[in-house]
């Protein structure tokens, strides 16, 4: 089997030649770049086999001993890059970073696929690398991955462990969803009842016709954590993006601070459930409470992007508040849709003055919650993305097919998850910017992401089963602008479940969930084609609204 046949994503060019290049852990390396680009190489090469103790690896056959690494930065556009094997070097270079990044995960698909387990040692005391060359640029410059971490929480390693599978698939976006109804969960020293009181709840249940279990469940990260996990993101090429969803979703917030809600309303009660309804005051001591978290998410993480959520608000009560009726009336607003947009905006503008970019669900840009550079995350649907696209940049995120928590199958035996099904074929046909739409929106569109919200995700191996292999035809999507060879990619996808299992993913295999994987008789039972059907028709409800 070509190595160079079976890279995924499918790179723009890629040929072998004869001869064998080995690469070993005392490998020498020689950069022509930025320090953090030198250092990326070094751990790359520490992480390889070292040669035997008592003496020189003898290699395979046709390969030398004195093989060297030499990247040289370039100022092509970032993340693409060029690699060139022969027998006595590798020749890497690197758009940028983040090229670098993807050269080397290139470079290890090129070997076996024990490579990509933590500790192998290797035959001849290093990997031996066909000879060849690869040349390649991604498509799309923003290419995400969603994860939900309010309904149900993942510790810091488990977050970690997420980023290194990503970068293996060349993501460059990592988006946290911190806060929700469900858990608020990031540390706050500033207003500490956040993170003491809004990150657990006293009891779960699954589905909003499940029964509590009883059991607390909680966890948050401290602004540490954020400030490693961001820069454990970077050393990868991984951009982390956090999101506060305001000013609806915010059950956690209120039950920390409930005078930041409704006048008289009752502390939030924690659940997961889909609650979706909750909101807080749109007014400027909300404003400045938020500037204040906001601030201290800044100071931990080094981050171009903060998303503010601005989804499924309940804005039913601002009209009959008092405060909010007399912000309405200082700006002569006569719609509480207006004051919804007026306080995305401005938190965006507190945004700007730390250079960040604000990103909104698609629904901040119809109360206008939207300034000229913000990014527009479009989820309900094409028209949604094609109305957004008009004036705004645009991450692609619909519910169908990037809602990765979504069914596979619509197989009897697959485990419940929210509706469905979303397939790989879904995935793979996925066309982030439309060749109907003219080029001034598809310019726009700046990628896609995947989506992984966690109502049915409570352990690290259901978020395994619901990412993967769905996260690599996606993978292929946001780099190449599509899948051109569906059979193909499903050859290549064959061998890459291979450099799955050595990384210690739990994926659902492509026929079908393992027995273990299955939904069984209890609550994971699947029911059945009406959920399915009920989903299809509240996602054609919500693409039509305005």
């Amino acid at each position: 089997m070509d190595p160079y046949s079976v890279l995924l994503p499918q790179p723009e060019l890629a040929f072998s030649q004869p001869g064998m290049c080995l690469l070993n852990g005392h490998t020498p390396v020689e950069v022509t770049g930025s320090p953090e680009i030198d250092r990326l190489l070094r751990r790359f090469v520490a992480g390889l086999p070292l040669p035997a103790a008592d003496g020189p690896p003898s290699g395979p056959a046709n390969t030398t001993q004195t093989a060297r690494i030499f990247v040289t930065e370039t100022d092509d556009v970032p993340g693409a890059y060029g690699v060139e094997v022969t027998e006595s070097r590798v020749d890497i270079r690197a758009g940028g970073f983040e090229g670098a990044v993807n050269a080397l995960t290139t470079l290890r698909q090129l070997m076996p696929a024990q490579a990509w387990r933590r500790e192998w040692s290797a035959d001849g005391g290093g990997w031996a690398v066909p000879c060849g060359t690869v040349v390649d640029r991604p498509e799309y410059g923003w290419r995400g991955a969603m994860l939900d971490v309010a309904r149900h929480f993942f510790p810091k390693s488990t977050i970690l462990r997420y980023v290194d599978l990503l970068a293996a698939h060349r993501f460059n976006r990592l988006h946290l969803h911190l806060a929700d109804d469900q858990g608020w969960r990031v540390e706050s020293r500033r207003h500490p009842r956040l993170h003491q009181v809004g990150s657990w709840r006293p009891s779960t249940r699954l589905g909003p016709d499940g029964v509590a279990d009883g059991t607390p469940h909680g966890g948050y990260y401290t602004l540490d954590d954020l400030t490693e996990i961001s820069a454990y993101a970077r050393a990868r090429g991984i951009t982390l993006v956090p999101e506060i969803d305001v000013p609806g979703h915010t059950s956690a917030l209120r039950a920390a601070y409930p005078e930041l809600g409704r006048p008289g309303q009752e502390q939030a009660v924690l659940d997961t459930v889909w609650a979706g309804g909750s909101s807080i005051s749109p007014t400027p001591p909300v404003v400045a409470f938020l500037q204040d978290v906001l601030e201290e998410i800044l100071d931990a993480v080094d981050t171009p992007y903060v998303h503010l959520g601005g989804d499924e608000c309940d804005m039913s009560w601002w009209a009959d508040d008092a405060a909010i009726a007399a912000e309405m009336s200082e700006h002569g607003y006569t719609d509480v849709k207006q004051m919804h947009g007026h306080f995305l905006r401005s938190l965006g503008g507190f945004l700007a003055t730390r250079g960040v970019r604000m990103v909104v669900w698609d629904e901040g840009l119809v109360t206008g919650g939207v300034l000229p550079d913000t990014v527009v995350m479009a989820w309900r649907g094409h028209e949604v993305a094609g109305r957004a696209a008009a004036s705004h940049d645009v991450v692609r995120a619909p519910l169908f097919p990037t809602y990765f928590n979504f069914d596979q199958s619509d197989l009897p035996e697959e485990p419940r998850s929210e509706g469905g099904p979303i397939t790989l074929d879904d995935v793979a046909a996925f066309s982030p910017a439309p060749a109907e739409w003219p080029d001034d929106m598809r310019d726009r569109v700046l990628g896609g992401q995947f989506q992984i919200w966690t109502e049915w995700v409570p352990t690290e191996r259901r978020l395994d089963y619901l990412a993967f292999p769905r996260a690599c035809a996606l993978a292929e999507v946001l780099w190449r602008g599509r899948v051109t060879d569906l059979p193909d990619f499903e050859r290549r996808l064959s061998v890459h479940l291979e450099r799955l299992d050595a990384l210690g993913v739990d994926y659902r295999p492509p026929a079908g969930p393992h027995p273990w994987q299955t939904g069984g008789a209890g609550v994971w039972r699947r029911s059945g084609p009406g959920q399915i059907e009920e989903t299809k028709k509240w996602v054609e409800s919500i693409s039509r609204e305005p």
